[in-house]
């Protein structure tokens, strides 16, 4: 299953709608990946605040705030199967308008829930409703901003353009750890428990009012117009693509979530690292993530996405454990950590940069709303919504503190076998 060949003639035709498509397509995806980040930075605080009652054991609430993490991972699915099936049905943008609505409103309602010690055994409830509704949303924001900003991309541009998805994700999660390490250095921590961890999740709801204004103003995809009543191919073929590219991402989605979120909890709750010290060693391998994201997707423009997408996965595979080593080592000096964490980031970026046009050129146009976002939606939610609760609950029960290089190396190798299956041609 491949994309229309004919898509590219469509897409050069209204150059100043792929710069609005690119901009309306990130804004929202930085949003969700912003407020998902701050969630995993505060995944300590949250934890004590709503997982713990009074007496309760600090590492079962970590575990049960992981879980409802993990709990709007698998919502993702069912977001990406309902939300792609209207997108490639009545058009991308009204379903977008709709989805970054749901993700602010609910991420706002986060900021403002009662605690545990308000509401007792109410509060985890609320706010895994709330992880639910965000869940649904985001699991409809992958496959269409993937579509308007790949369908709208000129000629030999198609990775270039994806690949602002996934830096957008780098964004999202670098303006979380940095608005988290600001509350973090003004507040004093007792501050910051009581109140000063809802400011983030506040701070939504001006950004996404910002995201729908320019979604208002998006145009629907030349592709979809043209192309909306072809036939769907085979229910089997469909559901054959969708579990290979899901192959194809998994170590991109289990080792970004591992290396860019998890980290500040397995470095706080394993390795006594302070908040800031956390903060700080996210903040930098969310860098080197960012710095590889655009260069990647570009050279698969020349190259083909393949062999930059695989040599990502190998590298993961291959350096996972040697560079969680070095955080592990008491003797290695800060500088040689700071490297160790941009390396890490910097290789999943090889393989989030070339993602999106990837999974994009998987499906024709009829399904892939659908197509590209469930794919992603199901990865991530297996590989990325439960690295937590995996990392945590079997660092808990073996006492192996490699369980992180252990998680991202294997995941990496399986999705490196899935990649050597993609045709190696130029992107288009």
């Amino acid at each position: 299953m491949s994309a229309p060949a004919h898509d590219t003639d469509l897409r050069a035709a209204r150059p100043p709608h792929a710069r609005r498509a690119l901009l309306a397509g990130s804004v929202g995806n930085l949003i969700e990946w912003y407020e998902f980040g701050v969630y995993g930075y505060f995944a300590t605080v949250i934890a004590a605040r709503f997982f713990t009652p009074e007496g309760g054991s600090e590492v079962e609430g970590l575990v049960k705030a992981y879980a409802s993490f993990a709990l709007a991972f698998f919502f993702r699915p069912v977001g990406a199967a309902l939300f792609g099936r209207l997108g490639d049905r009545i058009g991308r943008r009204p379903v977008l308008i709709l989805v970054i609505a749901l993700m602010t409103a609910a991420t706002t309602l986060v900021g403002a829930l009662p605690t545990y010690a308000t509401v007792g055994a109410l509060a985890p409830w609320l706010l895994t409703f709330l992880r639910v509704l965000q869940g649904l949303s985001a699991g409809g924001e992958f496959g269409g901003a993937v579509s308007v900003m790949t369908e709208f991309a000129p000629p030999g541009r198609r990775g270039l353009y994806g690949s602002w998805q996934s830096f957008t994700v780098a964004l999202g999660l670098l303006g979380g750890a940095g608005i988290a390490a600001l509350l973090a250095t003004v507040l004093s921590p007792q501050e910051l428990e009581a109140w000063g961890w809802r400011l983030p999740f506040l701070l939504t709801l001006p950004l996404g009012l910002g995201a729908l204004w320019l979604r208002l103003r998006l145009a629907e995809t030349p592709a979809f117009t043209s192309e909306f009543e072809r036939e769907r191919p085979p229910g089997r073929e469909l559901a054959k693509a969708i579990v290979l590219g899901a192959g194809r991402v998994m170590g991109w989605a289990a080792a970004g979530y591992t290396f860019l979120v998890v980290l500040p909890s397995y470095l706080q709750s394993t390795l006594d690292a302070s908040f800031q010290q956390a903060l700080l060693a996210t903040v930098l391998a969310n860098l080197g993530f960012a710095a590889t994201i655009i260069p990647a997707g570009l050279l698969s423009d020349r190259i083909g996405r393949r062999p930059v997408m695989l040599t990502g996965a190998v590298l993961v595979t291959l350096l996972a454990l040697p560079l969680l080593n070095l955080l592990q080592d008491s003797g290695t000096s800060n500088a040689i950590k700071g490297v160790a964490v941009f390396v890490a980031g910097a290789v999943v970026g090889l393989m989030a940069g070339p993602g999106p046009s990837m999974l994009s050129e998987m499906f024709p146009t009829s399904v892939r709303y659908t197509g590209l976002g469930l794919a992603y939606a199901l990865s991530n939610a297996v590989f990325s919504g439960c690295a937590g609760l995996i990392i945590t609950e079997t660092i808990k029960r073996t006492g192996s503190v490699d369980i992180p290089a252990y998680y991202a190396a294997a995941t990496c190798a399986v999705s490196a076998l899935a990649l050597s299956t993609l045709r190696t041609e130029k992107g288009s």
